[in-house]
């Protein structure tokens, strides 16, 4: 694995108050703004492992606050403001600045799944060697996990992200039927939870 490979990950600075808003009434704004600073700190070890197994790179695709307010928290990483947009605007334009600076394998992420980990990153990015399309099912019938092949890109990254009807339970099967017309051979990585609201939280108190 080279440079060529990079992980996308999508996460909010955690302000109290603009961030994890459907918890703020279970946690209060501190709270919410605590839990989703601990779960992108989680997110950025693992993505750190990943890094010193497979010698990919990071980006940090962020919202709220500023550049210098990311570093500042999380250290030496290279960030990008989200671009204006719903989330699959934010998405597709993330795919495809990493795709226009030579980046041959990319995964975008989020930062409120608990469990996934360096290992299941690593699955995401051995998937892309044999085929185009990884993607890592949720609970509430969304994605933790997309990754294509810069190869692809250009085919599917309309279709991917546009005129989706997103935040409800149907995103995924609607991302497997709209890959199905393609015909394109696609890895199902194991469903994990995330964490969106305040049923979400059980197991999670480590974390607050």
């Amino acid at each position: 694995m080279t440079t060529r490979c990079q992980l996308l990950i999508f996460t909010r600075y955690p302000e109290a108050g603009n961030t994890k808003t459907r918890l703020i009434p279970m946690l209060g704004p501190e709270g919410a703004a605590r839990l989703q600073k601990r779960l992108t700190e989680n997110m950025i070890l693992q993505a750190g492992l990943l890094e010193r197994q497979l010698g990919n790179s990071t980006v940090i695709h962020y919202s709220g606050g500023s550049k210098d307010a990311m570093t500042a928290w999380l250290g030496p990483i290279a960030c990008v403001e989200q671009a204006a947009g719903d989330i699959g605007l934010k998405m597709q334009t993330a795919f495809h600045l990493a795709f226009s600076q030579g980046i041959e394998k990319a995964v975008l992420i989020g930062t409120d799944i608990p469990d996934l980990s360096a290992e299941i990153l690593t699955q995401a990015f051995a998937a892309l060697q044999t085929v185009d399309v990884v993607i890592g099912p949720s609970r509430d019938g969304g994605y933790y996990l997309i990754g294509l092949t810069g190869s692809i890109a250009p085919e599917l990254l309309d279709s991917l992200f546009q005129h989706m009807a997103w935040s409800n339970g149907d995103v995924f099967a609607e991302t497997m039927l709209r890959l199905k017309k393609f015909h394109r051979q696609v890895t199902i990585l194991p469903t994990l939870a995330d964490i969106d609201l305040p049923e979400d939280l059980a197991g999670t108190w480590g974390l607050l």
